[in-house]
């Protein structure tokens, strides 16, 4: 007899349904399973073996054939257990219930037990889009699958649960979401830029970039608080609204990072990797893709700490993300597209020993060390990075004065009116599906010949600069938006020429 019953595969971030076609039929004893299974999907066969067994259930020994389609498509994990197990019951008729209007996904214990599953926020979404209301899922992961309206989400803990709910046995209640988003619960953060002490001006160039969602390099010595910026950089980040929380979390759902205590993201991702991580890991790959370190930080900040140290070909990577706000990752089976709307946070030394021009402390690296440190940076991705600025050491004065600096809870409070600003402009522009910017940062040379125009005076300084600094018209842009950010905050419908100097003076003095 033959059975049908519907799964999902996570193909990237999105799901694609499978249909797994069970076929128990005369002949020699064998279980196969067919449809381009990996290993993980082919192993199912004696979790299921087992699991049926030791769930009381009996386990048909005939000619057994499972197939997964389409045929073409790839199938990996071993989220095919449930599917399969559920199939072959039905094929064997000790399941007469209709299943063929469900989704089920989980994979099996070899004592029935069903664990959890990645990408369910992925998959819940397939469902809803196909029209599919009722989804079977592992217990665990069924708070993340009731974040998606819609659904009867029916959270199985055991193979012979899900058979006794099935046959009318002992009806398994649909899943109840009890999640409540608030989008002004801010989460605790580790500093507050009250107690920085000094850097007064690099608290105000990241004001500026979290602002606009501008890329932001900053150097200098070993000890004056870079790193401990960056880190504090979260706390005034604008918080996440629902539908941002939404795309981050099938990110991280899909890689598995969600928490077990709650199925939502409910902060801006802040993404430190080390820099001997490899170009798969950064920018997303694999022999089977997955997103990386900037698809997790979508949404959020990526911070490279000593960036010279990271591979050349990883930061090279960071070129079109960085313009194009998605990562595609090609393979010969096809070619995947991942989120990467980040904000990119650098940080260096000026040389290896990292006391170039430093005052107080000779530098010991020869000329020719410098030039080769620094040269690590190519010039075009340098020129993809908004504001550039240098952290000098802290004065002993300012690291005892006891006086507190301004609190992040009203930097952020500033940050969050200027983005409000720009949704609004923007949103008042939207007429067509091209322009759909929500930052500054996000704006084409289209929209900064609208929201961008310069009075006489800019230009005369913006030619000035252009001239003397040697930019490009890649630059020349991103100065401009970074002046829009700048009026924004002074909440200035013009760019006045005092916003467009200070964004000049964010510019890099070399490798322009």
């Amino acid at each position: 007899m033959l059975a049908k019953v519907a799964s999902c595969a996570v193909i990237g971030l999105d799901g694609q349904l499978i249909d797994v076609e069970v076929d128990i039929g005369s002949g020699q004893v064998m279980f196969t399973v067919v449809g381009l299974p990996d290993t993980a999907v082919q192993e199912s066969r004696e979790r299921v073996r087992s699991a049926i067994k030791n769930s009381g259930l009996s386990f048909p020994l005939k000619r057994v054939t499972v197939n997964l389609a389409p045929a073409d498509l790839r199938k990996e994990g071993p989220a095919y257990d449930l599917p399969i197990a559920v199939g072959l019951l039905a094929a064997s008729e000790q399941i007469t219930a209709d299943v063929s209007e469900a989704l089920i996904v989980g994979e099996l214990s070899l004592d029935g037990t069903v664990r959890h599953t990645n990408g369910v926020l992925s998959i819940a979404l397939m469902a809803r889009e196909r029209g599919i209301k009722t989804l079977f899922l592992p217990a665990a992961d069924a708070p993340e699958a009731a974040l998606i309206p819609g659904l009867d989400v029916i959270p199985i803990e055991s193979l012979f649960a899900l058979y006794a709910h099935l046959q009318g046995l002992q009806p398994i209640v649909p899943f109840q979401a009890t999640l409540q988003y608030d989008a002004t619960e801010a989460p605790p953060y580790p500093v507050d830029y009250a107690e920085i002490r000094g850097q007064e001006h690099v608290k105000r160039a990241l004001e500026i970039a979290a602002s606009g969602q501008h890329n932001i390099i900053m150097t200098g010595p070993p000890g004056a608080g870079k790193t401990l910026l960056a880190r504090s950089l979260p706390s005034i980040l604008p918080r996440l609204v629902l539908a941002e929380a939404l795309e981050i979390s099938r990110i991280y759902s899909v890689n598995d990072l969600l928490s077990s205590e709650s199925p939502l993201v409910r902060h801006r991702p802040f993404r430190a990797p080390h820099h001997t991580i490899s170009f798969a890991g950064l920018i997303g790959g694999g022999r089977w893709p997955h997103p990386g370190e900037i698809s997790l930080a979508h949404r959020g900040v990526l911070f490279l700490d000593e960036l010279p140290e990271f591979d050349s070909r990883s930061l090279e990577g960071l070129r079109q993300p960085l313009e194009d706000k998605i990562i595609t990752v090609s393979r010969v089976s096809g070619s995947l597209t991942f989120p990467a709307n980040f904000m990119l946070v650098a940080a260096l030394n000026p040389c290896p020993c990292g006391y170039y021009g430093d005052p107080l402390k000779e530098c010991a690296c020869s000329p020719a060390l410098i030039t080769r440190y620094q040269k690590r940076i190519s010039g075009p991705l340098l020129d993809r990075i908004d504001i550039h600025i240098n952290v000098p050491r802290v004065e002993f004065e300012k690291l005892s004065n006891d006086r507190l600096g301004e609190p992040s809870e009203k930097i952020r409070q500033r940050v969050e009116r200027a983005r409000a600003r720009q949704r609004e402009r923007f949103a008042r522009y939207n007429n067509s599906a091209q322009m759909a910017c929500q930052v500054n940062a996000d704006m084409g040379p289209a929209e900064v010949r609208q929201f961008c125009e310069l009075d006489d005076a800019g230009k005369q300084l913006m030619r000035a600069a252009m001239k003397q600094l040697n930019m490009s018209a890649r630059a020349f842009h991103r100065i401009l938006k970074l002046a829009r950010t700048i009026a924004d905050l002074a909440e200035s419908e013009k760019i006045e020429t005092h916003h467009l100097a200070e964004a000049v003076q964010y510019r890099a003095r070399s490798n322009e």
